[in-house]
């Protein structure tokens, strides 16, 4: 089947790997992407292990918690640069966007366009329209999480980077100072290391599965010169997979202070019976791609030879 170049360029974003290898990749597979990131994988090209794009969007991740009802937001807005990002007039819309989902029942972004914007009588759709037309930009609410509970928040802003964190946690008192500074290491860690999930048990077996397999393709294919038996494959396989598990687990991970030990291990000497019970974890851009420019007529010849 034929390859597009927006095909290679896509799977080029994804995997950090050379033009050439996506096409073949791509060619391969039959032009199914998560196949053909698995194929580089099992040859050794890709250096991702996650299915994320480059960073390139604008706009801002934002945190608010209402501490008197328990509940608070992480929200990413989007805008087509930093320039307007920066301007106080998109800053005052994403607070007005993170008081209006705290004030709303709502789950999704089309739902919130719907609800009033906080402080005005307008529909926030029609806010987002008149931002649209006074900053002279296309704007996006991206997407947003809501926490209720005992809930603490962080925001990163350097280096081009915006990462917000919301975390939820239990404990025999959330005023508790060592509590607040406990939360405030969690935010830092998940911030720096990007776990996926709190724990082990909240890893889909379908996710472990699939990497399963594909370090088995890795270690077959390192091992192709000289095949080792199958169970000698399996214990590498095993170690592999438990690294992995590690990297995308937060309480598994090294604690980003005292790297000899776990996350886990530093709750525990924490005490106050702190529990994590969520987190969410939002880095501005993150998966979306920015303008084409000039890249597919790059590499359009050679997609077409």
């Amino acid at each position: 089947m034929a390859i597009s170049a927006q095909e290679v360029k896509q799977l080029k974003e994804l995997t950090n790997c050379g033009m050439m290898d996506c096409k073949r990749a791509l060619e391969e597979t039959n032009g199914d992407m998560d196949a053909a990131i698995k194929y580089l994988r099992e040859k050794g090209l890709a250096k991702a292990t996650k299915k994320a794009g480059r960073i390139a969007a604008e706009g801002l991740v934002f945190t608010k918690i209402n501490k008197e009802k328990g509940i608070g937001v992480v929200v990413e807005v989007n805008s087509e640069t930093d320039f307007a990002a920066k301007s106080d007039r998109f800053i005052e819309f994403v607070e007005q966007v993170a008081d209006t989902i705290l004030e709303n029942d709502v789950n999704d972004v089309e739902a919130l366009k719907e609800c009033n914007a906080f402080g005005s009588n307008e529909k926030l759709a029609d806010v987002l329209i008149e931002k649209i037309a006074t900053i002279s930009e296309n704007i996006q609410i991206r997407r947003f999480a809501k926490l209720q509970g005992d809930l603490f928040s962080y925001v990163h802003d350097g280096g081009g980077s915006i990462i917000g964190t919301i975390i939820k946690l239990e404990s025999d008192d959330s005023a508790d100072p060592a509590v607040a500074e406990c939360a405030k290491n969690l935010l830092l860690q998940i911030t720096a290391s990007g776990p996926q999930y709190v724990c082990r048990d909240d890893v889909p077996q379908s996710a472990i599965d699939e990497e399963r397999d594909t370090q088995m393709g890795v270690v077959k294919n390192e091992n192709e010169a000289k095949p080792k038996p199958q169970n000698v494959l399996e214990k590498i396989v095993e170690g592999r997979l438990r690294k992995f598990l590690e990297e995308i687990c937060l309480l598994d991970q090294p604690y980003v202070k005292d790297p000899d030990v776990t996350v886990a291990k530093y709750i525990e000497s924490v005490g106050k019976n702190i529990k994590i019970v969520k987190f969410v974890r939002y880095e501005k851009g993150e998966g979306i791609q920015k303008k084409e420019d000039n890249f597919a007529d790059e590499v359009a010849s050679m997609i077409n030879n």
